[in-house]
């Protein structure tokens, strides 16, 4: 990053994985490089309140609440993470706990450096556990996960869930087939894309050959700011990290505007849209809405 902002870099924009995205936030703090955070969603990406960084992609805490909310409503009370250390599955756990305790949940951490997927089982089948959140690496150890989990006889009434997203590409479903179906995760689309987002997601499919993955509408979005940004404020720095605040740009899944959101340390889209889907076990390239911010039309599917 030390090389671009040689080069007179204007700006930056990521569609980075949490940790990595918190190093380049931080990077881009220290260097003054404005950076625009497509993906995202640990609510510490910077150590500090920072000017340069802004995000599109919801705070983790706002999304995993959420799919909190929806465990709780699906009447699972006994939850068990297969959880790998890095500060992002942390961080989910934490909000996880932090959400389900008050109100009856109970969360039990299964640590996957330790345990084998046959090992999982047994521990769910011990601890009588009604769903398993896979807070763990795609394709390793997710996949081999819940081959074993669906094997299992025991475990036939256990829900499989993973928050952070993983069934939502394509190679979930060609590795898992069936077993991929009816895994609720989080996905960041409106319940109705409106008539930008149509057509976006029209070219799209027809450029790759099947549904675009909600990355695809933050990769959009992500240059629709950005070229909006540039339009008025230019290639100068500084101006770009005070226009945060002011931009309106109709993005693919809403108006995009950045404000001060408390606990997090950057400029922040408050209107990111978020469900909790799953694949229809009907048809694997549909998705079921399960539950979502606000009004909720789960009667009606998502038009990917």
């Amino acid at each position: 990053m030390d090389e671009l902002a040689g080069l007179g870099v204007a700006a930056l924009a990521g569609e980075y994985h949490s940790v990595v995205a918190r190093t380049a936030a931080a990077r881009a703090d220290a260097l003054g490089l404005p950076f625009l955070c497509s993906s995202a969603v640990l609510d510490a990406l910077t150590e500090q309140p920072t000017d340069w960084v802004a995000r599109l992609a919801p705070p983790q805490s706002r999304g995993w609440q959420l799919y909190a909310d929806f465990l709780l409503r699906a009447g699972h009370r006994r939850i068990a993470v297969a959880t790998q250390p890095t500060v992002y599955w942390a961080s989910g756990t934490r909000i996880l706990r932090d959400s389900l305790a008050p109100r009856g949940g109970t969360v039990i951490e299964l640590d996957m450096s330790a345990l084998t997927p046959a090992a999982v089982c047994d521990e769910l089948a011990a601890q009588r556990a009604t769903a398993l959140l896979l807070l763990v690496g795609h394709p390793e150890p997710a996949v081999p996960i819940v081959k074993a989990v669906r094997r299992d006889q025991r475990l036939a009434e256990v829900m499989l869930g993973a928050p952070a997203g993983q069934p939502e590409f394509t190679e979930w479903a060609a590795l898992l087939g069936d077993d991929g179906a009816a895994i609720p995760f989080l996905r960041y689309l409106p319940e109705r894309l409106g008539p930008l987002g149509t057509r976006v997601e029209t070219t799209l499919r027809e450029r790759l050959g099947g549904a675009p993955s909600f990355v695809a509408f933050e990769g959009y979005d992500t240059v629709a700011v950005l070229a909006d940004v540039l339009r008025s404020q230019g290639a100068d720095r500084a101006r770009i990290a005070d226009f945060w605040p002011r931009v309106a740009v109709e993005g693919t899944r809403g108006q995009i505007q950045f404000s001060r959101t408390p606990g997090i340390s950057v400029w922040q889209w408050a209107g990111t849209p978020i469900q909790v889907v799953d694949r229809d076990p009907a048809e694997a390239d549909r998705f079921r809405i399960l539950h979502a911010g606000g009004e909720s039309t789960a009667a009606q599917p998502p038009t990917t």
